[in-house]
């Protein structure tokens, strides 16, 4: 293969996991946040509910962490994060057929299922794709795709809001774009090769499997780290329209978050070859604690839209940096570590959109949520900073990622 054609190769597989993030986390995960004000409004859906579906996506989600997880066949992980692509679209579509909560709920598992393929399975599948073929193993063009799919989603349902769609065929505009998206992100993504020639080069490749401690301070930071997400992840958009001051700003505010996060992932990378993996972690949850709070001290417009540019610019970011760390662990084999980490991710994503529904519900508002966001993502930065210190698993990850450097 000339190196024209792996550059053109590597570009189709890149945007192969783009469209996928777009369809199966922008549309299947996330086209709920923007839809959630408006099925509010036009259904009987109250704060506690929303928060209960977004819980019940998240265990969908972590389902699909465990999986990636257990399974090490490459033909399997690309059969299934095929089938997830096709369930993106169906459950998608499912969602304007019905009104019935636990029809929805299902719906959302599934989607959350479909949407662990394209974060997990698509990931590792690109990674060990790359490192077959003597690629850069970073997977920040990979992840800049969920940002995207955060624009497209927020822009979309501001236009259909425009044109007094309702919330179903608001759905059903998102499943029609999502069978489009299909259709690149199936095709341009190579089917795994057999072992032997360049396959070698990847498995030849010495694991470093992390120490104990390592493992447990790794997967607490996550945890916080996966609550403080979820919290805007879901909610912004109804904490947005909420304030009187800001009322028609959410959809453009999650936009912005999405805007943010695209090109955020690359930078983030660049970062942590100056300061390491956990170095460029910390920093980002740094930040990202303000980026939540934020809209609890003040309503003030320019101070949302900051917000919205924090948390956007640092949360994809810390999910690409933990799954890069998860590659040079086990370049064979990248899903194994990454299957674990998100499932610490997962399990503070089903517990956090539940919790602050039902908080919200009681109080009125979303500030006691946010705080709990905030204080969760400071200790998690905490705990990597004093994991950065004693731990061998983390000095070593943090030189090959300076190591980049000279690649």
């Amino acid at each position: 293969m000339t190196a024209a054609t792996l550059g053109s190769q590597r570009f189709r597989v890149l945007l192969a996991g783009v469209f996928s993030q777009i369809l199966c986390v922008g549309i299947a995960r996330f086209a709920y946040t923007p839809l959630l004000p408006v099925m509010q409004q036009q259904t009987w859906m109250g704060d506690a509910d929303g928060g209960w579906l977004a819980a019940l996506n998240y265990a969908g989600y972590m389902l699909g962490a465990v999986l990636a997880a257990t399974i090490r066949s490459l033909y399997i992980k690309d059969l299934l994060f095929r089938c997830g692509l096709i369930l993106a679209v169906l459950t998608t579509a499912g969602m304007a057929l019905t009104e019935h909560f636990w029809v929805w709920a299902g719906l959302r598992f599934l989607a959350g299922l479909s949407s662990s393929g394209s974060m997990l399975l698509a990931s590792g599948l690109i990674l060990h794709w790359l490192m077959q073929h003597r690629q850069r193993g970073e997977l920040g063009i990979h992840f800049a795709g969920l940002g995207i799919g955060m624009v497209v989603v927020s822009v979309a349902v501001e236009m259909m809001l425009q044109l007094s769609f309702s919330w179903q065929t608001q759905w059903w505009g998102f499943s029609l774009l999502g069978a489009a998206l299909l259709v690149p992100a199936w095709y341009w993504l190579p089917r795994p090769e057999k072992q032997g020639g360049a396959a070698h080069t990847a498995n030849s490749q010495p694991a470093m499997p992390p120490t104990r401690t390592f493992m447990r301070w790794m997967l607490a930071a996550y945890f916080c780290a996966g609550y403080g997400y979820v919290i805007s992840a879901t909610f912004l958009v109804a904490i947005v329209e909420r304030e009187p001051l800001l009322a028609g700003m959410g959809n453009w505010t999650f936009a912005l978050a999405g805007l943010a996060a695209a090109p955020a992932v690359m930078l983030w990378d660049l970062v942590a070859r100056r300061v390491g993996y956990l170095g460029a972690l910390i920093i980002a949850m740094c930040i990202q604690v303000v980026g939540i709070v934020l809209p609890a001290i003040t309503a003030n417009a320019a101070a949302v839209l900051l917000s919205a540019v924090l948390y956007g610019g640092t949360f994809l970011g810390c999910v690409s940096l933990v799954l890069t760390m998860a590659g040079r662990l086990y370049p064979s084999s990248p899903a194994r570590l990454m299957g674990q980490m998100t499932l610490a991710y997962g399990v503070a994503q089903i517990c956090a959109p539940a919790l602050t529904g039902m908080l919200a519900e009681a109080s009125g508002n979303y500030s006691l949520g946010l705080w709990l966001a905030g204080g969760f993502v400071a200790l998690g930065a905490v705990l990597l900073a004093c994991l950065r210190r004693v731990d061998q698993t983390a000095q070593r990850l943090d030189a090959a990622a300076k190591a980049a450097v000279y690649a």
